[in-house]
């Protein structure tokens, strides 16, 4: 598959009258047309802008919700946000990163190209272990609600929460920067 797309972005080298996925690469750097690169440079954008809107309006949302919900409708509606934006997040997360990954392929590997994908890596698996431990803390509060739960589980589980969180934030806006750094 990555041969197919490397070929569709692929742009004609010189001397050349056809393309073929092996023409597509120049050590370990993949050409791409003008177009396609603009292309995924819009992607890109829009892709970093929801996966970033998405995490600052969570941040408001959650600041907002304590002082105006009760505890039993908070942790509804988080349980119904979570499940709302997930796939949105999911999704612009994978475009920004398929797109960032292929403008990646376009430039000659470096301490900066690797940096961005030790980057990207930590910001996935920090990501999944924050999903498993929203949906534990969101099951804990529901007990404490209906009275079967330790108060102390949910105050380390907030804590944790508060870190990951803090750690996506953290991992997402070096990886623009570093981006930022490699498209100049």
């Amino acid at each position: 598959m990555f041969f197919l797309v490397a070929e569709i972005f692929a742009r004609r080298q010189p001397g050349s009258r056809n393309l073929s996925a092996c023409r597509c690469y120049t050590s370990t750097q993949m050409l791409m047309s003008e177009f396609a690169r603009a292309m995924l440079v819009v992607l890109l954008q829009l892709s970093v802008s929801v996966w970033l809107g998405g995490y600052v309006t969570i941040a408001i949302v959650a600041c907002v919700s304590r002082e105006t919900l009760e505890a039993e409708a908070r942790v509804r509606f988080f349980r119904l946000l979570g499940r709302a934006f997930l796939p949105v997040g999911a999704v612009a997360l994978a475009c920004g990163l398929l797109s960032g990954g292929l403008l990646l392929a376009a430039r000659p590997w470096d301490g900066l190209a690797t940096a961005a994908f030790i980057l990207a890596f930590a910001l996935i698996v920090t990501l999944a272990v924050a999903v498993g431990q929203a949906r534990r803390l969101t099951r804990l509060r529901q007990a404490a609600l209906e009275g079967g739960a330790d108060t102390g589980a949910i105050r380390r589980g907030a804590a944790g929460a508060a870190a990951l969180r803090a750690l996506l934030g953290v991992l997402s806006l070096a990886l623009v920067v570093l981006g930022s750094l490699l498209g100049s």
